[in-house]
Order: structure tokens, then C-alpha cells, then sequence
């Protein structure tokens, strides 16, 4: 039985519901909590002072800021002249130097607000060094999820100094640097996603290491359910949304979705915004796909769900996506999904809810890939079956008023 005493301070960089991926998930916890009527309060930067006062007006006294400093402000002008490897050094001592505020102000309220214990839900990545240590409270950190390359057949083309750059990167943050802040390695409990994240745990961690999946389902906004087929409709309605990054895999998309529209109607709405829209924008009109292809730019959660209503398949070529959270919230309202059989949504979607397309090769992946959206396109009623056995595993699996149950059950098991 949890006890309703327990007083947690949840830690995180970032918490936000614009930012989404990582920054979504402290959110989450000091969300559901707060409506438990837990005692639960919240540290974060200040950059989301504006945005958390307008999601939780009555709870504004239950979270913390920490201030950016003259330390923040070079860091970040300099990595706004640099790019690639050069970029993320800087971005990670950002990081770092926000990470030794958090502390120092969760060392003082833990203290003061005699919290029980302290979560630490992101940075999700198992090398990136944590500073939680030494707080005089039991330390939870994670779900982590990571440790995770290109596929063998798929790798970026990158110059063999980034290449060096990015695997000496890895080496450091992952034996030095978590040597230096023992944050994890001092941790009671670490929580990983999967086994290719527990294998990347920093060395000599003496805490419990225990599996939860890291993304959950707010089953408040993903609850549209695709309950009847649409046969007044000739198009089949493809949805993608995420960051148009190159990782995200999306020229092999828009070139197996050019294959498609050449067999079946079909139309593709893209959501998301990122450095390559306009490049992507241009592949689109050489192909002759504008009035096929649509870029909507960023959306709101409820914006989003609202257009996965109205689609009918979804589909994520990403080639890099240790998680993946939009693919259980598509999942949730009754979408069946095409995704990389690599990474997180390898681990979310099976035979009865999607098609997972092998990243062999980019030739491979896709002719592969156009065969599942065809497949799909063709057979309505196995889309409106994937859909329906989507929403259930989500229900049972990846309901975040479930994961919170689950992660109580683990505050509990050391207070």
C-alpha cells in the first residue's frame, strides 16, 4: 500500500510540453502526482516559468527554478556560431552547468521541504552524468533509454574526425565524466527502458537496477478511437510527426510515398518543424508531390491528436529513435503504424498492431516500406484490426496513470 505522506521533488532541465520528447516526461510525473494530491514538487530551468504558471495555476507554489548565468549565455552564443560535433560539446557543458544548479537547489529543498525523495526522470541517456548525489535523500534516476547506433546498412555519411569526435565523446561522458559526478553510479535506484540501455550504465553503479519503459500515454488527450471505415473515402490519409531532422529518415519516406501515390490516392500530412523543412519542402516539389505532401509545422498535443484522427495510418521512418512516445499516442487513437524495426518503436509495436520494416539497406528499406503503406492502403479492414489491437496494448501497457501506479510502487520501496 503507498502511503500518501511521501514527498517527492522530481528534477529535470527541462520540463515542457512544447519542447516534447524527454522534456514531456518530468511533466508527467509532477502532473500526476500533484492530482493525487501528493506532496510533489518540481525543479526545472526558468526558461519554463511561463509555460508551467499556465499548465498548473494552483500548483505554481510546488515548483522551483533554477536561473540561467553568464556561464549559459557563452556557452550558448558559442554553440550558435559552431555546428556538428563542435555544437554538441558546448550544448553538453550547457547541460552540465544547469545540472550543478539543479543540485545545489534540490540539495537545499530537500532539506527544507523534508522531501523523502528525489527523482530524476531526464537527461534519458544512460552516459550523460548526473550531479544528484550527496542530497541526504534516496535518488531515483531514469527511465533511461539509449545506447543505440545507425543501423550497419544506414549510417550517415560523416567525415572520420566526427565519427572519432562522437565515439571519444561517448567514451569520456560515459567512464570519465561519470567518475568525476558519481550521480548514477551513487544512485539507489536506476530505472532503464530495456537491455541496451542497462549495458550502457555507467561502471561501478551500486544501486538497483530495475526495467520500466520510459514514454507512457496521457489517455486524456490519445483518446479518439477509428471504430468504423470510412468508404466514402477514396485516399488513404498518411501521418508523420516529429522533428524534421535527418535522422527522422524522411527523404526515404517521401520516396516511398512517390512509389505509392503512383498505385493508390494517397496523401501524406508531415507535423513537426525542424533545420531540414526546407530542404525537404524542395524534394517534395521535384517530385511533383505538392499537392500530395503537406508541411503543417509544429502542433500542440491537441492539435495533434486532433489531426491523427482524421488519418488513417502512421508512419515513422526514423532511424535513431531509442524511444518514441508519438508512436504509442497514434497507437492510442487507433492508428496502425509503419515504423524502422530499429530502436524504440521496435520495441512498442508488433505484428498485430503495425508493420516494422527491416533498415537493411536504403534501397531495401524503401521498396520495403512501400510495400507496408500499399499493403495498408489496400486493406482497410486490416488497418481498422491493427488499430483496434493498438489501442488495447497501449491501455494495457503504456497508460501513464499505470506507469505512475508503477513508479510509487518504487518511491515506496525505498523511503
Amino acid at each position: 500500500m503507498i502511503h500518501t505522506s511521501i514527498r517527492v521533488l522530481v528534477v529535470a532541465h527541462y520540463a515542457s510540453a512544447k519542447r516534447g520528447g524527454e522534456a514531456l516526461l518530468p511533466l508527467q510525473y509532477f502532473r500526476i502526482l500533484r492530482s493525487r494530491h501528493l506532496d510533489a514538487y518540481l525543479v526545472t530551468h526558468e526558461d519554463a516559468r511561463d509555460e508551467l504558471e499556465k499548465l498548473f495555476p494552483d500548483d505554481s507554489n510546488y515548483i522551483y527554478y533554477v536561473k540561467g548565468n553568464w556561464i549559459h549565455s557563452l556557452l550558448r552564443a558559442g554553440g550558435n556560431r559552431l555546428q556538428g560535433v563542435a555544437e554538441r560539446i558546448l550544448w553538453f557543458f550547457n547541460q552540465l552547468q544547469t545540472e550543478f544548479l539543479l543540485a545545489q537547489l534540490s540539495r537545499q529543498l530537500a532539506k527544507d521541504l523534508e522531501i523523502d525523495i528525489v527523482h530524476q526522470p531526464i537527461s534519458v541517456s544512460p552516459k550523460m552524468p548526473s550531479l544528484m548525489f550527496a542530497l541526504g535523500v534516496p535518488v531515483v534516476i531514469g527511465p533511461m533509454n539509449g545506447n543505440i547506433n545507425y543501423p550497419p546498412g544506414m549510417q550517415l555519411r560523416q567525415s572520420l574526425l566526427s565519427k572519432l569526435l562522437l565515439q571519444l565523446g561517448r567514451l569520456f561522458s560515459s567512464n570519465f565524466l561519470n567518475f568525476l559526478f558519481p550521480g548514477k553510479r551513487r544512485a539507489q535506484i536506476l530505472l532503464v527502458a530495456n537491455d541496451r540501455t542497462r549495458q550502457a550504465l555507467p561502471r561501478g553503479a551500486e544501486g538497483e537496477v530495475l526495467t520500466l519503459v520510459e514514454n507512457g500515454v496521457d489517455l486524456s488527450i490519445w483518446k479518439h478511437h477509428h471504430s468504423v471505415i470510412d468508404t466514402s473515402r477514396l485516399a488513404i490519409r498518411f501521418i508523420y510527426i516529429g522533428r524534421l531532422v535527418g535522422w527522422k529518415g524522411l527523404d526515404l519516406l517521401l520516396e516511398s510515398f512517390q512509389e505509392v501515390v503512383s498505385k493508390v490516392e494517397a496523401s501524406l500530412e508531415i507535423v513537426g518543424d525542424g533545420e531540414l523543412r526546407q530542404q525537404l519542402e524542395n524534394q517534395v516539389a521535384e517530385m511533383g508531390l505538392s499537392t500530395k505532401v503537406r508541411f503543417l509545422g509544429w502542433l500542440s498535443h491537441e492539435e495533434c491528436a486532433e489531426k491523427l484522427s482524421d488519418a488513417d495510418v502512421f508512419v515513422l521512418p526514423s532511424l535513431l529513435e531509442c524511444g518514441g512516445a508519438v508512436v504509442l499516442e497514434a497507437m492510442a487513437m487507433g492508428l496502425p503504424v509503419i515504423a524502422s524495426n530499429w530502436g524504440g518503436p521496435a520495441d512498442y509495436v508488433d505484428s498485430s498492431c503495425g508493420i516494422l520494416v527491416d533498415p537493411v539497406s536504403r534501397d531495401v528499406f524503401v521498396r520495403d516500406f512501400t510495400q507496408a503503406m500499399l499493403k495498408l492502403a489496400q486493406f482497410p479492414d486490416l488497418r481498422l484490426e491493427m488499430g483496434r489491437a493498438g489501442k488495447e496494448r497501449v491501455h494495457k501497457h503504456f497508460d501513464w496513470e499505470k506507469k505512475v501506479d508503477q513508479i510509487l510502487d518504487i518511491y515506496q520501496k525505498k523511503c
